[in-house]
Order: structure tokens, then sequence, then C-alpha cells
């Protein structure tokens, strides 16, 4: 059943597990975390992000994930994570896509402020919820050679009250010490700073970066107050070794690789949603 993300992220805040939003920019992906929500009796957050287009159009994703989202037996949101452009949100609305991300995290606070608020007045308007970041949860550092420090860019809880209250966002996507892509190093998560941050806000708390992090650091995440976690990575390399392995075994046609690449989607979807807590 199609849902956006307070049908799913309220009852997550209130029982105290996690829903997983993982990019599905294919079939197979789609395929596999639909399965596996279906199979732990899980809430789901599908989509892709603006980033990942070239892999699939918008038009395309919503022809595939709304019907997938409809026929399914448990709730699924249909997201846009990491709307980089006005136009690319306002598509996904038109669309139907059920809820968006606006991403603004890198423009001055003010400017941000003014950019969500004005998406978040258009969302609701088509009954739709919206997702924004403060703070800036960057490429992890060593995927680009870079050695910044990331709790420059952390998110401050007072701003971060102030942001929600002006913008009136769904979701927040706070930093707090996770970058995107593969981790080198471990990172180390400041768990009190989601307290304080959990404290002051009425949206869901939103952790990016999830992929490579421990289960350890997830459930010491949700305990302080994430309601949503996104995954990408980590389902992007078990699609990839799936197809790998099983072709170098002589299973040459992508017909024999496809339900390979799925069942390797579930497992590692079953897995996460198991860490979470919401199965």
């Amino acid at each position: 059943m199609l849902a956006n993300l307070n049908d799913v992220l309220k009852p997550a805040e209130k029982n105290h597990y996690a829903v997983g939003l993982f990019n599905t920019c294919s079939l197979e992906f789609a395929r596999g975390v639909i399965a596996a929500a279906e199979e732990t009796s899980s809430p789901v957050i599908i989509g892709t992000a603006e980033i990942l287009l070239p892999s699939a159009s918008l038009q395309e994703m919503a022809d595939m994930l709304l019907p997938m989202a409809r026929r399914a037996s448990v709730p699924v949101v249909v997201h846009l994570d990491h709307g980089l452009t006005e136009s690319c949100c306002k598509e996904a609305l038109d669309l139907g896509f059920s809820s968006i991300m606006y991403d603004c995290s890198t423009d001055p606070y003010e400017e941000n402020v003014r950019k969500v608020r004005e998406m978040t007045e258009l969302a609701h308007s088509r009954g739709a919820t919206i997702e924004a970041e403060l703070g800036h949860v960057g490429n992890n550092p060593s995927a680009n050679g870079g050695a910044v420090d990331p709790s420059a860019f952390y998110t401050e809880p007072e701003q971060a009250k102030d942001f929600v209250a002006r913008t009136g966002v769904d979701a927040l996507a706070i930093a707090v010490g996770t970058a995107h892509g593969a981790y080198r190093l471990p990172p180390k998560l400041d768990f009190q700073r989601i307290r304080d941050i959990a404290g002051v806000v009425d949206a869901s708390l939103v952790l990016h970066g999830g992929s490579g992090l421990t289960d350890d650091d997830f459930r010491n995440a949700i305990d302080a107050g994430i309601s949503k976690i996104n995954i990408f990575t980590d389902l992007n390399l078990a699609g990839a070794k799936a197809a790998h392995d099983y072709y170098e075994t002589g299973e040459t046609l992508l017909t024999d690789l496809q339900p390979r690449m799925v069942e390797a989607i579930r497992q590692a979807t079953v897995r996460k949603m198991t860490v979470f807590r919401n199965r």
C-alpha cells in the first residue's frame, strides 16, 4: 500500500524502531527490497535520488515503483532522496511520489529555510511529506582524498529547532558523524547530539550514510531518536557481488544473473530490517 513518511515514521518513533530508506534505481533493487519488506512485515521507503537519475528517469521510476508500492502488502513510501533542485522535486510530486527530500543543506541557513518552507507548502498541498537536511552529510573523505573535520558540519540542536518550526518539514536529516559512500575508517557518531536534537524538534530524525555502520551504531542511533535510516551502498555492493560471483561460475546471461541479484539484495535488506527492529 502506498504511504507517506508520517504514516511509517510516527509509529517508529513511538515504538523505538527505524524504517529503512533503500534506494531502488532498478527492477532488481525494487523486487529485492519489497520482497524483504513483505517477508518481515515491515514498512519500507523506496525510491531514487537526483544523482541516480542517469540510471533511470523519474518518469521511469514512477512507472515502476508506484504500482509496486500500491500492490504491496505492507506500507511503502515512494520517496525522492536528495532532490537537489526545485524542478526535480516538483517533477517527483507531479508524478505521484508520496514523499520528497529537498536538500538545500549546502546553501546559507536562511536560504535553506526559505527554499524548504516553500517546497513544504507545495508537498503538503499534494498530500506528500517532505524531508530536509540541516548541517551537511557529505561524501566520505576517504572517497575523495579529503581530510575535512566532519564535526564542522554537525547539526546544532537549537538551529534544528528553529529550522523545523519555520519550515514545517516532516523529517530532518541531521549531520552527526556519518558520510555517504563506503567507509575506510569506522565513523564515530555523536549519539548525545541525536538525543539533544530529538528533545527539541517535532520532525522525525533521519540518519544518512548508513551503509558500513555497525549493528551497535544503528541500535544506539535508534535509541537516541533516529527513526529513518538511509541505505544504498550495502545493497548496491550485494547485488553487484552476486552478479560477479555467478558470472564467474558460468551463468553468463543477464536473465541468469537478475534473480541472483534480487536474492542478494533481499537478504541484505532483511539483515538491515532486523537490526532496525522493524520486523
